[in-house]
């Protein structure tokens, strides 16, 4: 039996790159899956079809979801196909993106937007269908179980010049992801996210990422950029067993680490408000630019 055996999950951006890797390795799980892209191609058809093929050619169960994810009607749409096509829900993906990367003083409004939009707005409206479909069902003495696994990225979480626009989205999922953990949790629903890095078309299109990204010239060497490496992070979080919640983890290749948000790491105390010219001379011990900061 696999860990996902008899849970419904939803998977954003599923068509490509994570999504699919992740929509895949649920449905090997167990998972019957909601794959959701916005994706159409040429012909008519959608990648997120594509997927949905491939999971049931594998003796999995899918269904495919066209649309984007940051509008209210296609949350609530996206939600309403879970539950009609499999009868409930219980695991949410937020994993939906692209990137529109420019300098911040040459970056439009029309690039600010659209990257706000479907990685902060679009994380945003599914979940809260999602949470809203979970409370029904708590106030109705069903269990519920639920698991949602928002995606931040180092960019939000370290800052990454030319991405002002994705890096505040991704800062704000991590926050949400937050708030979201602390107000889901009477509803039996935890809340994680994941900062992956991987090489899909998002990556590659970063400069100076693409020769990091390269595939191994030697097939016996591990792909640490492999998409499917984030994978198995996913099904964990979203298994029923799993306590975790509100936290953050960074994960890439072999490699999972567990983040612990902003922290003082400094404190000036004085006993009355302090002046410009003390404060001055108090916060002068300290370095005035990151060690990160510098290093770039």
């Amino acid at each position: 039996m696999g860990a996902l055996e008899g849970r419904v999950a939803i998977i954003t951006g599923g068509g490509r790159g994570l999504g699919r890797s992740y929509a895949l390795r649920f449905a090997q799980e167990g998972a019957k899956v909601v794959v959701n892209s916005v994706q159409t191609e040429p012909d008519g058809t959608s990648s997120a079809q594509a997927v949905v093929d491939e999971i049931a050619a594998a003796g999995g169960e899918a269904v495919a979801h066209v649309g984007t994810v940051s509008s209210w009607s296609g949350g609530e749409q996206l939600v309403r196909t879970a539950v009609e096509t499999f009868g409930g829900l219980h695991v949410l993906v937020n994993n939906a993106g692209f990137l529109r990367d420019r300098l911040l003083a040459n970056m439009s409004e029309e690039e600010w937007d659209l990257v706000v939009d479907v990685h902060l707005k679009g994380q945003f409206v599914p979940l809260r269908f999602a949470a809203a479909y979970w409370r029904d069902r708590h106030k109705a003495g069903e269990a519920v179980q639920a698991s949602v696994i928002n995606t931040t990225a180092g960019a939000g979480l370290h800052g990454n010049p030319g991405q002002a626009n994705y890096a505040a989205a991704k800062a704000g999922a991590a926050a949400m992801t937050l708030v979201a953990a602390m107000e889901l949790r009477r509803y039996d629903v935890r809340v994680n996210a994941i900062s992956p890095f991987a090489r899909t078309r998002l990556t590659e299109g970063v400069p100076g990422l693409s020769e990091l990204l390269q595939v191994p010239g030697d097939p016996a060497e591990f792909d640490r950029f492999h998409p499917d490496n984030v994978a198995p992070l996913a099904v964990y979080l979203a298994s029923s067993d799993c306590p975790f919640t509100g936290q953050v983890f960074d994960v890439q290749g072999g490699s999972v680490g567990v983040y612990q948000g902003w922290t003082i790491t400094e404190r000036l105390s004085n006993p009355t408000t302090w002046t410009v010219e003390g404060l001055a001379d108090a916060l002068g011990a300290i370095p005035p630019v990151p060690p990160a900061f510098d290093a770039r």
